[in-house]
C-alpha cells in the first residue's frame, strides 16, 4: 500500500476543508510548490492534487499552480477537480500530469469515462465521493441516489484505471477512515482502490494496510496538522 499526500488548491493556496464544505476552510500555505517539494523530499511517489475552485464551479482555476508543481517535483501527480471534458483531460496530460481524476463528469456524462480511458489507458481514475454509500457531486454540494459500489463496478467496465473512494462524512474530520465500506469496494473490484477521508494517525494507516488488496491511501489534514508524519506513514505502509 502506498501513502499519497494531498494538496488541495483554492485561489492558489493550500487549504483543507471539513466534509468538503467551502465555508469551513483552513489555509495552510501560500506556496503549494514548497509543499509539494516537502512531500517529495519525505518520500512521496505520488501527490494528489485537487482544484477545489474547479470542483465547485466546474472550471479549473488553479492550472498555473498545478503547472508549477509539475515543473518543481519529479514524482507522479494525479489531478482532479473541475475536469468536465476531453479538452481539459488532453491539456492536463500534455503538461505532464500522470493521472487524471474524473468525478462529477463521470456521473453526468459517463461516456467520457470510456472515451478518456481508451485514449489514455491506465491514466484515468474515478473519484467516488460518497455519503452513506450515495455519491455526491459538484464539490460534494449535491448528493445523488447512485450507489457508490454499483457505480464503481460500472466504471470498471468502462476501462477506468482505478477508484479513489472518499467518505465525505469523515473527510477532514480526523475521525478515522471508513474501513468497512473501503474493504467492500476493494473486494468488489479488480482495479486498484485508493482510500481517502478521515485518516488521522499511524494507527489508521495500519488498519487500512490490513485490508488485503488496498492499493493506496490519500491523507491531507493529518499531515498538515502534524498528527501524521509522511515519512513514517510511508515506511509503515510499505512493510
Amino acid at each position: 500500500m502506498i501513502v499519497i499526500p494531498a494538496i488541495d488548491l483554492k485561489n492558489g493556496q493550500c487549504v483543507r476543508l471539513k466534509q468538503g464544505k467551502a465555508e469551513d476552510v483552513t489555509f495552510y500555505s501560500n506556496e503549494p510548490v514548497s509543499v509539494a517539494k516537502q512531500w517529495a523530499e519525505e518520500g512521496a511517489t505520488f501527490i494528489h492534487i485537487v482544484d477545489l475552485d474547479g470542483a465547485f464551479s466546474g472550471n479549473q482555476r488553479n492550472l498555473e499552480s498545478i503547472k508549477a508543481i509539475r515543473e518543481a517535483v519529479d514524482v507522479k501527480l494525479q489531478v482532479g477537480g473541475g475536469i468536465r471534458d476531453m479538452e481539459r483531460i488532453d491539456l492536463l496530460i500534455s503538461i505532464g500530469i500522470d493521472r487524471v481524476i474524473l468525478g462529477t463528469s463521470a456521473i453526468t456524462n459517463p461516456r467520457i469515462v470510456r472515451e478518456a480511458s481508451e485514449r489514455y489507458p491506465g491514466r484515468i481514475l474515478i473519484g467516488i465521493d460518497a455519503k452513506e454509500r450515495k455519491i455526491a457531486i459538484k464539490g460534494w454540494q449535491e448528493v445523488t441516489d447512485i450507489d457508490a459500489l454499483d457505480f464503481a463496478r460500472k466504471v470498471e467496465g468502462m476501462g477506468a484505471a482505478g477508484i479513489i473512494y472518499t467518505d465525505i462524512v469523515r473527510d477532514g474530520m480526523l475521525t478515522g477512515p471508513n474501513l468497512k465500506t473501503t474493504e467492500e469496494m476493494v473486494k468488489a473490484l479488480n482495479i486498484p482502490v485508493i482510500a481517502s477521508g478521515g485518516v488521522s494517525s499511524v494507527e489508521d494507516i495500519i488498519k487500512l494496510k490490513h485490508i488485503r488488496g488496498l492499493w493506496g491511501v490519500i491523507t491531507g489534514k493529518a499531515l498538515y496538522s502534524g498528527r501524521l508524519k509522511l515519512k513514517e506513514a510511508i515506511e509503515i505502509a510499505s512493510k
